[in-house]
């Protein structure tokens, strides 16, 4: 029988200690966002449709995005027992230059859309976490914006050769004079692809208004104010706006973009340059051959081609064709730290986060974006501790298995792309 008696006053004070009240509403709910996940759901509450679709939507099914994060989430980890590490070192050389993670931020367009700090808040918080920061030849930021927001640390730029090549090298041109230390020549986007989520949006830049958008922006009158209390957009390469963003794309970008241009902008660019959009062994093996300094795994977030090569995927093929010492990098559809320890070990030297930080913007800002990052370090930290890693450097192919949904019929363009 078990004895009973009544709790005393002083012992009850003991067994419950109330949290005391988080005043600011910002502070609250980013405190409360555990994961990115989280975020993306305080940012889909906070901002309009048609904007929060753009940043959300990939093209076409969006299969390509789909299949990338279930990638990521079809690892099975292999720890390490009796391998203490109660400390972690997170930082890694990349492209001649140090970042205390091992990501970075990637390019976004039209980013003071989704929240009006846009890449300000990005550049910021980038400097504040020592990571590097990827202003877009689409940003809404300029160049000298961005290095206004981030003085001392790492600024990368991703450029998109355009009919007008003269406004590609100007900005190649100004982004080297801003000190920007590394340059992504993108290849990947010779027109749009098929956006469909911003077609059935009517999205368009600038936005226009309809009875929908009033309807939705009811009850996100913050989005509204901010935006129209704000500097007007500033585009870093766009002198003239108007239309869905794929009108935009098709007018500015060049479908016959090839090896000559990327000669030119070698000759023009002083720093490292890494070709961004890269989607097969063959095509890796060949720009390493071309000399650049490195190679960015990506299908465009899902972005442009759907049913596109999934990048992690990918990589484990280009890594062993290329060799330990090519710098090999990774985007589209991380959401997790995990995700990131993944890519490392099966041979990224480093990996690219868009959405992630996109949605943090959207939930709140620069605090939102610091909040992905310090989600996404915590997440690698702990994902290290449990696999026995002190550092970057002990991750290895040992510690990952993909787990396979899609497994190739065979035939000679699945042979070819893991050659």
């Amino acid at each position: 029988m078990v004895q009973r008696q009544f709790p005393r006053p002083s012992e009850l004070l003991e067994l419950m200690k109330f949290k005391k009240p988080e005043l600011n509403a910002r502070k609250r709910r980013l405190d409360a966002a555990l994961t990115i996940h989280d975020l993306r759901t305080i940012a889909k509450r906070r901002t309009p449709k048609a904007a929060f679709d753009y940043t959300d939507g990939a093209a076409e099914g969006e299969l390509s995005l789909a299949r990338a994060r279930q990638a990521f989430e079809d690892v099975e980890f292999h720890p390490g027992i009796l391998t203490p590490a109660p400390t972690v070192d997170t930082t890694v050389e990349i492209l001649g230059g140090p970042s205390a993670l091992p990501f970075g931020i990637a390019p976004t367009g039209f980013t003071r859309l989704m929240q009006t700090e846009g890449e300000t808040a990005g550049a910021g918080a980038a400097a504040a976490a020592g990571i590097p920061f990827t202003l877009s030849t689409l940003g809404t930021t300029s160049i000298e914006g961005v290095k206004a927001a981030n003085p001392t640390g790492r600024n990368w730029f991703q450029l998109y050769v355009m009919r007008d090549r003269e406004i590609s090298y100007d900005l190649t041109r100004r982004a080297a004079a801003a000190g920007f230390d590394t340059l992504h020549f993108t290849v990947d986007t010779p027109v749009a692809g098929a956006r469909l989520r911003d077609k059935r949006n009517g999205f368009s830049i600038p936005p226009q208004l309809t009875l929908g958008t009033i309807i939705n922006a009811i009850p996100r009158p913050w989005w509204w104010y901010d935006f129209l209390t704000t500097p007007k957009l500033e585009f870093a390469s766009l002198s003239s706006t108007g239309g869905t963003v794929g009108e935009l794309l098709d007018a500015a970008m060049d479908p016959t973009i090839s090896y000559d241009d990327l000669a030119v902008i070698r000759d023009l660019w002083p720093g490292k340059i890494v070709i961004k959009g890269v989607q097969t062994v063959e095509d890796s093996l060949k720009l390493k051959d071309a000399g650049v300094d490195g190679i960015v795994l990506s299908n465009h977030g899902g972005r442009q081609l759907d049913r596109a090569p999934i990048p992690f995927h990918l990589l484990p093929h280009v890594r062993k064709a290329v060799g330990d010492d090519f710098t090999v990098m990774i985007d589209t559809g991380i959401m997790n730290g995990a995700d990131i320890v993944a890519s490392v070990a099966l041979g990224a030297d480093f990996t690219l986060v868009g959405r992630a930080y996109l949605y943090g913007l959207m939930a709140g800002g620069r605090a939102g974006v610091d909040r992905t990052i310090a989600i996404l370090r915590s997440e690698i930290e702990r994902t290290m501790r449990l696999l026995g890693v002190a550092s970057l450097a002990e991750l290895t192919p040992a510690h990952v298995t993909q787990l396979a949904r899609l497994v190739p019929v065979a035939g000679a363009a699945s042979e070819a792309a893991v050659r």
